[in-house]
């Protein structure tokens, strides 16, 4: 039997199968390739070694420093002796003269400190002594030099008395210049130094700050790359705001600490902010450490998940990042129980998603199966379901930082609170968040935003005296007995 050549609507329908079955060929050949060498996973980043790089901006840290007025005025009244002596040539020959000033009156006014004080001098004559009385007035610019010394300079010394005799002495003898000039030299020798506190206060914000995070530790970092001084502010005393220059960072695990550097010289500019300052932090993670922090929310190293299969656990965490994901590798196991069913669970799931983090609380709210897990799911659905895991795995990875962060937070206020013999430095951290996070291949990158106000006084602010109450207690009512005075 001879069969002539096809209908055109048949030649038509195998034309289109022939079509379909070639676009199909490149889904045919991947599905084969798949089955060749078996499902492929999210693939991990290359291995090698790369250090943690923070790579933080800097940022101040601002610390405003009182001097009182009492302070003040002690210390220029003890740099100036308060007796003296010498010798004057009057009369042909060297008189002895002995002189005793009263305390010095210290002001501050027009940008400049006065000091006065009442001078009563004995000079010594051929019968007896004469004496007189003359007020020695200075007038000086306060400022700190790169020392951290408060100094004054540009002195101006006036002596002036209503003694006539005085005045015909001091045209012979020069007794205004002598004792006038000795009480200048002293004032402009006298220095006050703040190098000790700022000492301290550099010491204790460079020092690294260890902490912990779960099972994962780290350590924040503050490098100092200068300090920066206001001009000076005169009021009942001296105040000045201070800027140290800091590169801030985090690392998780820390690093290795480099060499110690000593105070860097003070640099005086035109203004530095004032108020509460804020810091921001670079934050960077390492997988291993984080894997190791999840691990926390694991009891005995396992999760426990489902209600209605108590025996079935999650286990064995680990976080790598993968083309701008994070993938959470777990082993799932154990026996499962279902109509009848006996089946002991033993697999690998891996589940990806983005990092997010709000209110200090870090989460994968996209946390999903890759298509490989997702077919592991769907055939232990009808045993667990696939949705359970899926949620049981995101609830794992959700970490609450606040009070690990809260911890954080305590130490940096006590660090930054200290007392030493020349005055105390009290520190407050008033926020500390976490934001923006960003996976790399070799480490998570997040930031660090912290407030916070810091401030010295010298010598130390004396706390209140407690006031007890005077006379009889108030009478106890019926709801118990009074509360104790405050």
């Amino acid at each position: 039997m001879i069969l002539g050549p096809p209908a055109p609507s048949v030649r038509r329908r195998l034309k289109s199968i022939s079509v379909r079955l070639r676009a199909l060929a490149p889904l045919l050949a991947l599905l084969a390739g798949c089955t060749r060498f078996g499902p492929v996973y999210p693939p991990r980043p290359l291995e090698r070694p790369s250090p943690l790089v923070p790579e933080s901006v800097p940022s101040r840290i601002t610390l405003h420093v009182s001097v009182t007025g009492a302070a003040l005025r002690q210390a220029l009244d003890t740099s100036v002796p308060a007796t003296g002596d010498g010798t004057v040539n009057l009369l042909g020959s060297e008189r002895a003269y002995h002189w005793r000033r009263s305390p010095l009156d210290v002001s501050l006014a027009g940008g400049r400190v006065l000091a006065r004080t009442l001078v009563t001098a004995d000079i010594d004559m051929p019968i007896g002594s004469i004496e007189v009385a003359f007020s020695v007035q200075l007038s000086a610019e306060p400022v700190i030099n790169t020392n951290y010394e408060f100094k004054l300079q540009g002195t101006d010394v006036k002596v002036q008395s209503d003694d006539r005799r005085l005045k015909v002495l001091d045209q012979v003898a020069g007794v205004f210049d002598r004792v006038g000039g000795e009480i200048d030299g002293r004032l402009r020798g006298f220095s006050y130094a703040l190098k000790p506190l700022l000492e301290e206060a550099y010491d204790r914000v460079r020092a690294p700050l260890p902490f912990s995070l779960g099972d994962a530790s780290g350590c924040a970092e503050l490098e100092v790359l200068g300090l920066e001084a206001a001009p000076l502010i005169l009021a009942d005393g001296v105040e000045k705001d201070f800027a140290l220059i800091v590169s801030p960072s985090v690392t998780i695990p820390c690093t290795a600490p480099g060499a110690p550097e000593p105070l860097p010289p003070l640099e005086n500019v035109a203004s530095v902010p004032t108020g509460p300052f804020t810091v921001t932090i670079p934050v960077v993670a390492s997988y291993s450490e984080l894997t190791r922090g999840l691990s926390a929310a694991f009891t005995n190293g396992k999760l426990f998940f489902s209600k209605e299969h108590p025996y079935l656990y999650l286990e064995k965490p680990e976080i790598y990042e993968s083309d701008g994901a994070l993938v959470l590798h777990l082993h799932i196991g154990g026996p499962v129980h279902e109509l009848g069913i006996h089946a002991l669970i033993d697999g690998e799931l891996y589940l990806t998603g983005h990092p997010s983090i709000v209110d200090n609380e870090l989460a994968l709210p996209d946390l999903e199966p890759t298509i490989e897990t997702s077919n592991f799911l769907l055939s232990l659905k009808a045993l667990t379901g696939a949705e359970r895991i899926k949620t049981e795995a995101r609830r794992a990875l959700r970490v609450d930082l606040t009070e690990r962060l809260a911890a954080v937070r305590a130490k940096l206020s006590s660090d930054l609170t200290f007392r030493t013999p020349s005055g105390c430095v009290t520190g407050h951290v008033d926020q500390l968040e976490l934001a923006d996070l960003h996976p790399h291949g070799a480490y998570l990158r997040a930031h660090g935003i912290v407030t916070a106000r810091a401030a010295a006084s010298m010598p130390c602010a004396e706390p209140p005296p407690v006031v007890t109450p005077v006379g009889p207690p108030p009478a106890a009512s019926a709801f118990g007995a009074p509360p104790p005075p405050r």
